[in-house]
């Protein structure tokens, strides 16, 4: 497994992501993901099933401590102290004391002021129930804007082949962030591509495979690609024993067509 050293702080490079993985189905697929070897775990309060990332992490029997696991407050939990308040009911959900990230999961559409929920997480990392704070879905402004607040140690974004985020990538560099890419494979768009086709067949991986190992490769960046399927979990991780060369991983960068999956109504200005 490779690690990212963020802030003097070993995060796996790889992690497993549960956004629309409801009930039984992100129960079994975080308990198979740790069974495989991932050890960064990432949930949300708005997927509704922190509870059964909980329950998978307490039945896997893997050491709690052996676990980067994140969540992430939902923009209608900004004001006042919500965002404390319930980040320990995060807490209870996940059957942990402590989540080691916890994220501003988009920026709020209300203008709730920054200060109030990121002084609220500050406060609970003073008591140790949180042991870093960051930000995902924030543009380049809004995460100086954060950083004008508390020190910050993530910022999550979408992040792949078709969506250059060097901006972003430069600006985590120089804070010592971590940039952490969700739909790292471009919801299976990757597969048929012939550049990375190309690049899979020289190596004797898949094309997925080649699109997480490129981005695990970067300075700073980590994924967290999510699959129901045990064979795509298992695939997802076996990317540790082959390397791009310089070649090929500027041959991916020029994937860069600037498609975003990811839009939502009153989402940010990309600032592109």
């Amino acid at each position: 497994m490779i690690h990212a050293t963020i802030q003097g702080v070993a995060v796996p490079a790889l992690g497993f992501g549960t956004f629309r993985l409801p009930g039984e189905t992100c129960r079994e697929g975080v308990e198979h993901a740790l069974a495989l070897g991932y050890r960064h775990i990432d949930t949300a309060q708005s997927y509704d099933n922190e509870a059964f990332v909980g329950e998978a992490i307490e039945r896997s029997g893997v050491a709690r401590d052996a676990i980067f696991l994140v969540s992430k407050v939902s923009p209608r939990n900004f004001a006042g102290d919500l965002a404390a308040t319930t980040t320990l009911e995060s807490l209870r959900k996940l059957r942990t004391d402590h989540v080691d990230l916890m994220l501003l999961h988009w920026p709020n559409p209300e203008e709730i002021p920054l200060e109030e929920p990121l002084a609220a997480l500050a406060r609970l990392q003073r008591e140790g129930a949180v042991r870093h704070i960051g930000v995902s879905n924030f543009a380049p402004s809004m995460v100086e804007a954060a950083l004008g607040v508390t020190p910050l140690f993530c910022n999550q974004v979408e992040y792949h082949p078709y969506l250059s985020q060097t901006t972003l990538i430069d600006q985590a560099r120089r804070h010592d962030m971590l940039l952490t890419a969700y739909c790292p494979i471009a919801r299976g768009k990757v597969l048929d591509d012939p550049v990375l086709s190309d690049i899979a067949t020289r190596h004797g991986k898949s094309p997925a495979q080649v699109t997480l190992r490129w981005l695990v490769q970067q300075d700073h960046v980590a994924a967290i690609p999510k699959s129901a399927h045990a064979q795509r979990r298992s695939d997802n991780i076996d990317i540790f024993d082959f390397e791009l060369d310089d070649d090929e991983m500027r041959a991916i960068d020029a994937l860069d067509r600037e498609e975003r999956l990811v839009d939502p109504p009153g989402g940010p200005d990309w600032e592109r």
